[in-house]
């Protein structure tokens, strides 16, 4: 080991390094590799110990190689771990408990701690309640802490009880935009055995768009809530070593189009590739042309087009990044570190990638990306085509694209008020809104969201659209009244640079004031819409629209009343909210008109880069990062006089119907059982292709008359106290009853009706899922679901997994998974199984009535062939061979102890 040892001088200091120099020596071609992949070699090199890492692992990955048809598992250790609230609860209670389990084992409960250090940004919980005014933000925020108070209770709690936590207050910011311009130091110092060490800084993080930082420098991907705090608490984190699409960027955008433009193209075409369980990472000419800001957000839309990462080494701009937001130390410690270690990204080098894409950016054109999924773009111009023939095809409107003109003064004026009627094949109706008559329809844009750390952490488009707004106003323009506008930046800064570039009185002039800094409507908390236009969009079935700066847009997450949802720059969002429609041409058509009259157009309002890059050069300085980041940990006045418990173990509330103790380690034993095969299985769900983590257990509004609402009530909750699933995901009792029942999953067991119901045989009754499964329960009757391709994409979602073994569900059978969320079935002990290629259930001739056995699980191993017998209630018997998606041998013991949070607790019993 000690001939692979190298050192660095740094503030007249040393640091020792593992050289990757060093052991390009023995591994030759370590020069040639993927960056991303020489991140994982250092790290392997770093925790080489013969045990848990051994010389095997080092030769796999440092002979990297181009494809891998057997895969080949690494265990990676990342630096650190990064958490937001709405994952974070969930995995402080589950500590909580396995530390109730330790101590009930006679075991120190603090021996349940993190090991790495764990970064908690409260950032989920925010609603757009009020917006449009300048108080809006402190009504939100203290409507947030009424919602939330015994949440951030638990979360002080944690701060205080575990070591090497830290917890960022409601206000500091987006967990990813904070990690990019403050958390993240891309080269890490440590004190191991009296030697300062120097070495790669590595996340992994409770939420899907942490891959943002790869923009940086830094390898870093979302996990699951369980994988998580099985790396808190020291285990690593079993990988496939991953192969590695190279993207080539040549060219440079051009004038008018944004990197959000790029973004959504780049997630069409890597989409269309397939990179799904591949790193992607971008070289050439054309990543010089992008500031780091840019970077990051072709980073952050990595779980968009598929890729486990979407990474950019470092370079000079990763370095003067450094110095722009504060941290011109860690800067020169990057320099020197990367340079020495292999890690920097010059721009000749010559790398082997499993296979190379190329993009020009000077093909790029305005886009969108809409209605409900982000890798579906549109450009500009198509829009107005896109639109409509969505509205014909799929809700069986029959309009003229050459009659609708978005400008029809006179459409309606003869309406009475709550009247609709079809006005060239789209529906209009007339509503009053505080003593004003107003006509929404088909295409309306109810909400206007600049959201989003893939956007508002880059100044460039954040300038953009309060220039837009600057012109717009100049020229007598205003945003349409139906428009529910927000603006809510990632972090701080943003808020002081708007203000010093004079540019924030002219988006609050067209209502988009601040209402947060925080998630807001990308993760769907958009808040109410004005109760007369909900009214009148579920009265008329409305086919209105959203058009937000977020990453995701899938049915029904943004709103559950607005079925079309776009993802946009923020520029192009301020200018859909004047225009108020989505079925408009904004390339020839006007955004609106000025008051004499005169047609103002898109082009005459949409600044020049010459414009924004002189306002960003003027306004963003170290100091402004420095300030706003000096006290971000110690938060406001109500976080300060919020009252917490303290102590070793969490003194749980029976009465909260926020923070509940799971039953996960109920009835625990330190001897594991056997697997057994599945027998007399039922069907709880059945399923098409694209289920997302969010139809599987929605984030957003509880339903009164859903059986998560119905318990909540019980308890004596009022509905306009519910909050969202996101925020009660630390109590079992409202998740699991909430698992299945987004009000636009479509169980075919129920078909054509949508939301969380199934059918309970062998009765054929209609009920709730919940409902169901407790019966099943009762009965003693093991439940499976079947489903399409692409199960369980979208967010990191560990209560998509928990949800699904709470209410007992002991396989999921899918053509494919989405990487985060099969590992969060396995780390709950769930069984992932696929059809083989060219089968599925309906290719099978399934209907979901069968009784099912699955037999081969007793000795079941990585990628085990199974066999399935399914029972039609004729008698007939469908036989067919499924795959076990336990790809390694440490999913195999995960399953085999009931998930991860068991087998760590076994181990601590095991060493205590």
């Amino acid at each position: 080991m000690k001939e692979f040892l190298g050192e660095i001088s740094y503030n007249g200091k040393k640091f020792k390094t593992y050289s990757l120099k060093k052991l390009h020596n023995v591994y030759t071609g370590i020069d040639k590799q993927p960056f991303s992949i020489r991140v994982l070699i250092e790290n392997i090199l770093r925790k080489l110990d013969g045990k848990v890492v051994t010389d095997k692992h080092l030769k796999e990955i440092s002979n990297w190689k181009r494809r891998y048809e057997t895969p080949v598992e690494i265990p990676f250790h990342p630096a650190r771990v990064i958490m937001q609230d709405f994952t974070g609860v969930p995995g402080v209670v589950d500590l909580a408990a396995m530390r109730d389990a330790a101590k009930e084992l006679g075991i120190d409960p603090e021996k349940v701690n993190p090991l790495v250090p764990v970064d908690l940004i409260i950032d989920h919980s925010i609603q757009i309640d009020f917006y449009g005014t300048e108080d809006a933000f402190k009504k939100n925020l203290e409507l947030e802490y009424k919602r939330n108070k015994e949440r951030y209770q638990l979360l002080k709690w944690a701060q205080k009880a575990f070591d090497n936590m830290r917890v960022f207050p409601p206000g500091a910011g987006i967990i990813h935009q904070v990690n990019l311009e403050y958390i993240a130091q891309v080269v890490m110092k440590s004190e191991e055995n009296g030697e300062s060490i120097a070495f790669p800084d590595t996340v992994v993080g409770t939420d899907s768009h942490t891959t943002m930082i790869n923009g940086l420098g830094v390898l870093g991907w979302g996990v699951g809530g369980i994988e998580a705090e099985a790396v808190m608490l020291g285990q690593p984190y079993y990988m496939k070593i991953p192969e590695v699409v190279g993207v080539k960027l040549s060219g440079e955008l051009p004038e008018g189009v944004t990197t959000t433009d790029l973004v959504l193209t780049i997630t069409q075409k890597l989409r269309e590739y397939g990179v799904v369980e591949k790193f992607v990472e971008f070289f050439g000419e054309g990543v010089k042309k992008l500031s780091l800001p840019d970077r990051a957000t072709i980073a952050n839309m990595a779980p968009e087009y598929g890729a486990t990462a979407g990474f950019f080494p470092v370079d000079e701009e990763t370095v003067n990044f450094l110095k722009l937001t504060g941290r011109e130390d860690t800067a020169e410690l990057v320099e020197i570190y990367t340079k020495e270690n292999l890690l920097y990204y010059y721009g000749n080098e010559r790398i082997n990638y499993t296979d190379v894409i190329e993009i020009d950016l000077t093909q790029i054109e305005p886009s969108l990306a809409g209605p409900s999924r982000p890798q579906d773009r549109v450009s500009l111009r198509n829009m107005k085509k896109s639109f409509i023939d969505m509205l014909n095809c799929n809700y069986g409107r029959e309009i003229d694209i050459k009659e609708i003109t978005a400008f029809e003064d006179e459409a309606g004026k003869d309406m009475e008020a709550g009247e609709c009627r079809i006005h060239k094949g789209k529906k209009i109706v007339k509503i009053e809104i505080d003593g004003e008559e107003i006509i929404i329809g088909d295409g309306s844009v109810v909400i206007a969201s600049i959201t989003s750390c893939t956007n508002t952490s880059n100044p460039s488009v954040l300038i953009a659209a309060g220039l837009l707004a600057k012109k717009a106003v100049e020229n007598g323009l205003s945003v349409k009244p139906y428009v529910k506008t927000s603006l809510a930046p990632g972090s701080r800064v943003v808020e002081e640079y708007l203000k010093k570039a004079g540019l924030l009185p002219y988006l609050e002039a067209l209502r988009f004031h601040i209402v947060g800094f925080g998630c807001t409507t990308c993760i769907g908390n958009s808040g109410p819409l004005h109760p007369d236009i909900e009214k009148a969009i579920k009265e008329n079935d409305l086919i209105v629209s959203a058009v937000l700066s977020g990453n995701r847009n899938f049915e029904a997450r943004i709103h559950p009343d607005v079925k079309a949802n776009y993802l946009a720059s923020p520029p192009l969002v301020v200018a859909y909210a004047i225009a108020g429609r989505t079925d408009i041409d904004l390339t020839s058509e006007p955004v609106g008109f000025d008051p004499n009259g005169e047609p103002v157009y898109l082009k005459d309002i949409w600044p020049s880069q010459e414009e924004i890059n002189r306002i960003m050069s003027s306004v963003l300085s170290p100091q402004i990062f420095k300030e706003k980041y000096k006290d971000i940990l110690k938060g406001d006045d109500l976080w300060q006089k919020l009252e917490a418990p303290e102590g070793e173990t969490f003194n749980w509330d029976p009465n909260s119907t926020y923070i509940r103790k799971p039953p996960y380690f109920e009835g625990f034993s330190v001897d594991i059982l056997p697997p057994e095969d599945i027998k007399g299985a039922r069907v709880l769900e059945l399923l098409g292709d694209s289920v997302t983590t969010d139809h599987i257990s929605p984030a957003g509004k509880i339903p009164p008359d859903y059986p998560a609402g119905k318990y909540l009530i019980e308890h004596g909750v009022k509905p306009e106290d519910f909050n969202s699933y996101g925020a009660r995901r630390g109590n079992h009792e409202v998740m699991v009853r909430g698992t299945f029942a987004n009000v636009r999953i479509k169980n075919k067991l129920v078909a054509p009706k949508e939301g969380g119901y199934t059918l309970k045989f062998p009765e054929k009754e209609e009920m709730f899922v919940y409902d169901a499964a407790v019966k099943y329960a009762e009965e003693g009757t093991p439940l499976i679901v079947l489903a399409g391709k692409e199960y369980g994409t979208g967010s990191s979602r560990d209560w998509a997994a928990k949800g699904t073994k709470l209410l007992g569900v002991k396989a999921v059978i899918v053509k494919s998974f989405e990487r985060i969320h099969r590992s969060n079935l396995v780390g709950m002990g769930v069984l992932p199984l696929v059809f083989k290629e060219g089968e599925g259930w309906e290719e099978l001739g399934l209907d979901g009535s069968e009784i099912y056995e699955i037999t081969g699980i007793k000795d079941i191993q990585p990628g085990k062939e199974l066999s399935v017998k399914a029972i039609k209630e004729n008698g007939e018997i469908i036989q067919f061979k499924v795959i076990s998606r336990l790809d390694t041998v440490v999913d195999i013991e995960y399953f085999k102890n009931g998930g991860i949070l068991p087998m760590v607790l076994r181990k601590i019993v095991k060493e205590g």
